[in-house]
């Protein structure tokens, strides 16, 4: 009984409220109603001539960005013309590339050895040259080295030689060399290579081969140690082999003979340099026994002094 009247007064509010609303809201008047046609046609007609047609907004001018034009946003000084496009043309002209000439002849002359000996008893001396005439690849080499004691050419050779880079450092040579004394006169065949190792080691290795079939093979090494700028010390070791016997020469098999040194420059210009230094040399195995039989020294230490110089 109570449910069925509380869904009754639901109900019944329901539809009050829904009639409320109905009266309250106004009724749509006939002008309101027509289209923009009709209120067109109801205007008096005094007034259509007077209607004017709509007006587009007028377009903006445009400006340079400062990208596209630098002269808008910074203009020039009144001295200063205006730049055209021949201006253009000049800064940028079309560049058909130039001639190089990285493939010049060039020649290199190194006297690396010019010494004498200290304190010996007879005016003793020693040299040591080499150079090249060529190319950034092609070169032809010399190496010309001997000493001398009391008027008498004791020892003196020299090369010709053909070189070739095969890297960056490296050349490969092959030529002749020649030795004068000590002994007759003899030619070898000679190829090797020289170059710069890693650390800064200036390597020369080469072997000869002569008549009778005799064979050499020499390995020299140095190294260039900045005390200052000026102050170089000078390490070199040189070490001989011979596959045969030569007794002519006094030479036996095997390792020969062995040389290191130690000189101590002061380079007055780049290209001169005074120096001191010490070398030590000894003979082996044959070539000892042969020096031993001719009554003559195995080893010694002598002091040097001299100047080094190239251009």
């Amino acid at each position: 009984m109570r449910l069925a009247r509380a869904v009754a007064v639901f109900l019944m509010a329901i539809a009050w409220s829904g009639s409320s609303f109905a009266q309250s809201a106004p009724a749509p008047s006939a002008s309101s109603s027509s289209s923009p046609s009709r209120q067109a046609s109801q205007r008096p007609a005094g007034h259509q001539h007077h209607q004017h047609p709509r007006q587009e907004p007028a377009e903006t001018p445009r400006t340079s960005s400062p990208q596209e034009d630098p002269e808008a946003s910074y203009p020039l000084p009144p001295n200063v013309p205006p730049l055209t496009d021949a201006d253009r043309e000049a800064a940028f002209p079309d560049v058909q590339g130039h001639k190089t000439l990285d493939n010049a002849l060039n020649y290199f002359l190194l006297f690396d050895q010019l010494e004498g000996l200290a304190g010996g008893d007879q005016a003793a001396g020693s040299w040591d040259t080499k150079g090249w005439i060529g190319w950034d690849r092609d070169r032809f080499w010399f190496r010309t080295e001997g000493e001398g004691e009391g008027g008498r050419l004791g020892k003196a050779e020299a090369h010709l030689l053909y070189g070739r880079a095969i890297a960056r450092w490296w050349d490969v040579v092959a030529g002749i060399r020649q030795d004068f004394e000590p002994g007759p006169a003899q030619t070898w065949a000679a190829i090797g290579i020289q170059g710069l190792a890693p650390y800064w080691f200036e390597v020369e290795a080469t072997a000869y081969v002569g008549a009778s079939g005799r064979t050499r093979f020499r390995l020299e090494t140095e190294y260039e140690l900045l005390l200052t700028n000026r102050l170089i010390l000078q390490p070199l070791v040189e070490v001989n082999f011979a596959g045969k016997s030569d007794p002519e020469r006094g030479i036996g098999a095997g390792l020969s003979t062995a040389e290191a040194g130690l000189r101590l420059r002061y380079e007055v210009r780049r290209e001169l340099a005074p120096y001191i230094g010490v070398v030590w040399n000894r003979k082996f195995f044959g070539t000892a026994d042969y020096a031993e039989a001719a009554n003559e020294e195995t080893r010694g230490v002598r002091f040097i002094f001299g100047v080094r110089f190239w251009r």
